[in-house]
């Protein structure tokens, strides 16, 4: 579908703050970004919301309540008529998406909207149970379902007390956020109006096409900045093998500057989990500028990566000198901690370290499908299998959970998306994740852009003087479809009894 584009002509929708779920004042904290003198500045107030334990079980909690966090941007807001920007918390700390999805109050500024980041149960200071969370049964209450019910609850109670109950919700998320915002417009049409889904893997998670995908299409990356340097990264492995079979494990930590020696079949596998982790972070991350998001990169991460690989003849020392990259960014680590740097888990691409990590490796254990393999043919890395069978086994030992495969296709459809409306799948062709989401439009309303030279979420950034041009382009077809949902349901609202 093409259409004329125009400058930002976005409402952008927040949040609003219900008295009587707010915490006391003592609960409250606030924290300001820059000066006042910049109207265009979004001031972030952290507050936390009473929330329901258990949503789906009136025995189970009773009516027991814990403190959901979020974050509040109202300067920007045309009182009780501007839209309401959600923004659905995802697998971690708030503050960091906050802080990584400038898209979103920039349009607010312009749209004159609320905006609400909304931080996920049992992720950054959402912890229902404090230091017993991630104890089981508690762990049990973490879902994908009791996480939208939150959401809706929030979104329903602060809409009330902010005096925003006729202005539209237009729900924004990535990657697995980005899931949660298609699954809020699906569930809940009744509160949200529209949602922008960037890079939302909805097929894959749900168990559906290729699991050598993710990791083929990490390698795709690197290939299209330099065919030899993923044949450098395979002939790196290699070695890696060589000196593994042979058990040359002082050589190895040597090479690779390892606190401790390998000595099991078990640390080898860690060590090349590690080294797909770092690939698979840089391709995700491959921005045309410096971040701090899931740590620090340089800009262009794939092309710094593929020059480290081609730097020298010692393939070995180039491959520890690209995760290094990763997880020696400033170069002051001695030694590479192998277990401490990274934790294998249910999700193959990484779950990330701390309590969060627990949250989502919960998570890809029960509802969340990531069966994701290498296989040294049509990607780059060593042949490490996940099937079924595996996350089973894992699952079971870790949490004592049988995951169920085909309940997130069968509770939120898969790609079967026709029934529904006014949801953007935004997806960059440098994504790992991409291939994994919707590619192409399903009705006027059901939207896919695709984004060259965009890397994970690229479109939910601020916008930077090194942005390509198919993300502005994007982020100016984003704004004029919300405008449009917002305006249509205004009308609806103003024809309703």
């Amino acid at each position: 579908m093409s259409k004329k584009l125009s400058l930002f002509t976005v409402t952008v929708t927040l949040l609003c703050v219900h008295v009587l779920h707010a915490l006391p004042y003592s609960h409250y904290q606030s924290r300001k970004h820059h000066g006042d003198s910049d109207k265009r500045v979004p001031h972030i107030t952290e507050l936390f919301f009473t929330q329901t334990l258990d949503h789906f079980n009136f025995n189970s909690m009773g009516n027991g309540t814990f403190n959901q966090r979020y974050l509040l941007i109202d300067n920007f807001w045309k009182k009780g008529y501007g839209p309401i920007f959600f923004y659905t918390g995802n697998e971690g700390d708030i503050w960091e998406f906050a802080l990584n999805s400038g898209f979103i109050t920039e349009l607010a500024a312009q749209q004159r909207a609320l905006v609400i980041f909304a931080e996920h149960r049992f992720y950054g200071r959402s912890q229902p149970f404090g230091k017993d969370s991630f104890l089981i049964p508690q762990i049990g209450l973490l879902t994908v379902e009791q996480a939208l019910a939150d959401y809706a609850v929030m979104l329903t109670e602060l809409r009330e007390q902010l005096g925003a109950t006729q202005c539209p919700v237009i729900v924004f998320g990535g990657s697995y956020g980005g899931m949660l915002s298609v699954y809020m417009r699906l569930k809940y049409p009744n509160i949200v109006t529209g949602a922008l889904a960037a890079s939302a893997p909805v097929r894959s998670t749900a168990g559906m096409g290729d699991p050598a995908q993710f990791f083929r299409d990490v390698t795709n990356d690197f290939e299209k900045v330099a065919p030899e340097c993923t044949n450098a990264v395979r002939s790196a492995f290699h070695e890696l093998k060589e000196l593994a079979d042979n058990r040359v494990f002082s050589h190895i930590q040597s090479e690779f500057l390892l606190c401790k020696v390998p000595t099991t079949e078990q640390d080898i596998r860690h060590l090349y989990l590690l080294l797909r982790n770092a690939f698979t972070l840089m391709a995700m991350l491959d921005y045309p500028y410096s971040t701090y998001f899931m740590g620090k990169m340089p800009a262009n991460p794939v092309k710094v990566a593929c020059e480290t690989m081609l730097r020298g003849p010692d393939l070995l020392a180039n491959l520890r000198n690209t995760a290094g990259i990763v997880y020696n960014t400033t170069g002051t680590l001695t030694c590479l901690d192998l277990y401490g740097l990274f934790m294998e888990c249910a999700d193959p691409t990484g779950c990330g370290l701390g309590y969060d990590s627990l949250a989502w490796d919960y998570q890809a254990c029960t509802e969340i499908s990531m069966c994701y393999e290498s296989n040294n043919e049509t990607d780059m890395f060593p042949a490490l299998s996940f099937s079924e069978s595996d996350r089973e086994q894992y699952c079971y030992k870790r949490w004592g959970v049988t995951p169920r495969p085909k309940w997130l296709k069968t509770q939120f459809f898969g790609d079967d998306l026709s029934s529904t409306s006014n949801i953007i799948f935004s997806n960059g062709n440098l994504d790992p994740w991409a291939n994994g989401g919707i590619r192409q439009s399903i009705s006027p309303s059901l939207v896919a852009i695709n984004i060259s030279g965009g890397a994970h979420h690229l479109d939910l950034r601020g916008s930077n003087d090194a942005d390509p041009v198919s993300v502005i382009i994007a982020r100016r077809t984003e704004a004029d479809l919300i405008a449009q949902w917002v305006d249509n349901e205004r009308i609806r609202l103003r024809k309703s009894p």
